[in-house]
């Protein structure tokens, strides 16, 4: 267990990584607060709830629960939260905790940083995505239509929580679906962790207890260390999108049915190497050690039937575009990226159709 350290513009709080992490909560001042509550889907909380409740020793909280999926990510399930929080008396010192993956946490967060102009929250994540990355940072939102995130709030957690003893309940394609944003990490982070994920890519299943503590925790430290230096995205952090602009695009090419978010950032992160190649910034062996560690991670859903057209037309909707100019995350090379924005459509629309050309061939 490590505790890594944020620093936000008005507090510092701890990110507890690794085993045991939810014991973390006995030492956090959680008796000061009139209230508290659980933000989380039922099936989860029946598996893990008293799990956690004896690890953190809260006893008896206030429950409510979500259903899972993308759909609670919404306006209209934020204000179901508040209004049961209203129903239930939370006030302005009441504690709210999200236990839960990437919608629970963004949900959870919007909630708590609105409610009543803001309570306070702790970030309790259970999938692989959302302890290396959606939890930290304090960033939240729910969607609005086809965007993702377009309502949102920059409200950092009290306390993040994330031991991977919850991970091996997730169903194997979910599971995989988080190492995505670790390579993401380990492209960012450079040859040191990029090589224990190549190690590792392999053997990743749920269930191997142990044996993956410290790529999460290092992957985590990524996103800690970019956080601390640009905390509401000013331009560093804009580092955190490598491949998500393909990815966003992927996702809402297919209604946001067809790929997980990590799967999404895969095929990202593929586009992005190959970009970096057409560019001449990126050389075709990083481009490779790239490309094979996206893919040794596990099958991703096919792109071959999809629209370049379409996707072309849903680059600038990107919601980091600022007046309609994108600004792309380019590998050029691993430990090393660049944010560039005068980089034309063009190209990128030929770094997909490069991409998915070679998937057809797989």
């Amino acid at each position: 267990m490590r505790k890594l350290r944020v620093k936000s513009r008005d507090f510092e709080y701890q990110v507890v990584a690794g085993r045991g992490a939810w014991s973390a909560f006995q030492h956090f001042p959680h008796r000061s607060y009139s209230s508290i509550f659980v933000l989380t889907e039922r099936s989860l909380w029946k598996r893990w709830g008293a799990h956690f409740l004896k690890a953190s020793r809260l006893i008896a909280p206030t429950e409510i629960f979500v259903p899972s999926g993308e759909n609670s990510k919404s306006i209209r399930m934020a204000e179901k939260v508040a209004a049961t929080l209203l129903k239930k008396n939370a006030d302005r010192r009441s504690l709210l905790v999200a236990f839960g993956g990437g919608v629970v946490g963004d949900l959870g967060g919007f909630v708590a940083s609105t409610y009543m102009r803001g309570i306070d929250y702790v970030q309790v994540p259970t999938t692989v995505v959302a302890q290396v990355d959606s939890s930290i940072g304090g960033k939240t939102a729910v969607n609005v239509g086809a965007m993702k995130n377009l309502i949102g709030t920059f409200a950092p957690p009290r306390l993040v929580l994330a031991d991977p003893v919850v991970l091996k309940s997730l169903p194997p394609r979910v599971y995989l679906s988080g190492f995505y944003e670790v390579a993401k990490h380990a492209v960012l982070s450079g040859p040191s962790l990029f090589s224990l994920m190549e190690k590792s890519a392999g053997r990743l299943r749920p269930g191997r207890d142990g044996t993956l503590d410290s790529l999460l925790v290092r992957a985590a430290q990524v996103k800690v260390d970019i956080v601390n230096r640009d905390e509401h995205e000013a331009d560093l952090r804009r580092l955190l999108n490598l491949g998500h602009t393909f990815g966003h695009a992927l996702e809402e090419a297919t209604g946001y049915r067809r790929f997980l978010h990590g799967e999404a950032v895969g095929w990202g992160l593929l586009c992005a190497a190959r970009l970096g190649v057409l560019l001449n910034m990126l050389s075709a062996t990083e481009a490779q050690r790239i490309s094979t560690l996206v893919r040794s991670i596990g099958p991703l859903p096919s792109i071959r039937d999809l629209s370049l057209a379409k996707i072309r037309k849903l680059f600038p909707r990107d919601k980091k575009a600022v007046a309609g100019q994108i600004h792309w995350v380019v590998p050029e090379k691993i430990g090393k990226v660049s944010i560039v924005s005068d980089i034309p459509i063009e190209a990128a629309t030929e770094a997909l159709r490069s991409v998915q050309q070679s998937a057809g061939q797989d």
